[in-house]
């Protein structure tokens, strides 16, 4: 079973992630309470997998996602699919691009983690997202009409 194992939303620029036992997300934006969250932006909420986080030996909220995920691939899915999160519903819109900010925990892991860096998502439906909550793979209208989107692994 797919689930959601940690919340995290940064409140202030400069400052390190927070763990929520729960966080609202809101339709269009991202997490309420969560800085990075933008309106109408592609990168709204960050999911992140158990699995990768332990083989590349980081702490969960350290790669600064807002959900860390167990028992999903990650990059399996493809772009356009919908994950429902507790109440909310997502949408995968993109990979997360490396950033500099994996070197500052470990110098050399911008580039290690290439690939493997979590999925970016958009809230498409808002809803309470909790620690425990299931996560399930939804068929996208993409999916569903065979639209050739790639899977988020080839897609770099």
């Amino acid at each position: 079973m797919a689930e959601v194992l940690h919340v995290y939303q940064c409140l202030a620029h400069g400052e390190p992630m927070r763990e929520f036992d729960e966080a609202l997300a809101v339709e269009n934006k991202g997490l309420q309470d969560c800085i990075h969250g933008r309106h109408g932006s592609s990168r709204q909420v960050l999911l992140m997998d158990q699995e990768t986080l332990l083989e590349f030996g980081i702490e969960p909220g350290r790669a600064r996602e807002n959900i860390t995920t167990r028992g999903i691939a990650l990059a399996a899915l493809t772009l356009g699919q919908r994950l429902r999160a507790g109440e909310a519903l997502l949408e995968v819109t993109k990979p997360c691009t490396p950033c500099r900010q994996m070197d500052e925990i470990r110098q050399g892991l911008q580039e290690a983690i290439r690939g493997r860096r979590g999925l970016l998502c958009r809230v498409l439906q808002a809803g309470r997202i909790r620690r425990g909550d299931r996560i399930e793979i939804e068929e996208s209208a993409f999916a569903q009409h065979g639209s050739g989107k790639d899977a988020v692994s080839e897609v770099h």
